[in-house]
């Protein structure tokens, strides 16, 4: 299941997305406007920005912006930033790889083979998303 976590920063993105001027947008107002807590969006901003996808600037005036065109931002990294593994279990990640304790042949297991299709399709689909597909 998807974590609010990551669904409050895919609408915060897609709200930045979509302003036409680049000019930084208060937390306040994309809290008010997509529904999140601002406290909890602070949170999820601050973690997006490290990915250099947002730029922020203090003070007043001050906020969130995109950094990059929503075109540059793959679906992938937003998912692995914001929600970890895309794989559901460790013996199918590519990134997090750990052999699982209760099973001596991942090769022959079902509940393996059928993540691994699970992975791929996931995979697929967010290596071919951005962004800016989000906001047509």
């Amino acid at each position: 299941m998807l974590s609010k976590k990551t669904k409050y920063g895919l609408k915060a993105l897609t709200f930045l997305a979509k302003q036409d001027k680049k000019d930084p947008i208060p937390i306040a107002e994309i809290a008010e406007r997509e529904n999140i807590s601002q406290k909890f969006l602070e949170s999820i901003l601050l973690t997006l920005r490290r990915t250099g996808y947002l730029g922020s600037k203090k003070g007043k005036g001050g906020g969130y912006y995109l950094i990059k065109d929503p075109s540059e931002i793959p679906m992938t990294t937003v998912m692995r930033v914001l929600e970890g593994p895309i794989a559901m279990v460790s013996c199918v990640s590519l990134n997090f790889y750990e052999k699982c304790d209760d099973c001596p042949d991942e090769q022959s297991c079902s509940v393996h083979k059928l993540m691994l299709k699970v992975r791929d399709s996931a995979l697929e689909v967010y290596r071919n998303t951005t962004l800016a597909d989000l906001l047509s």
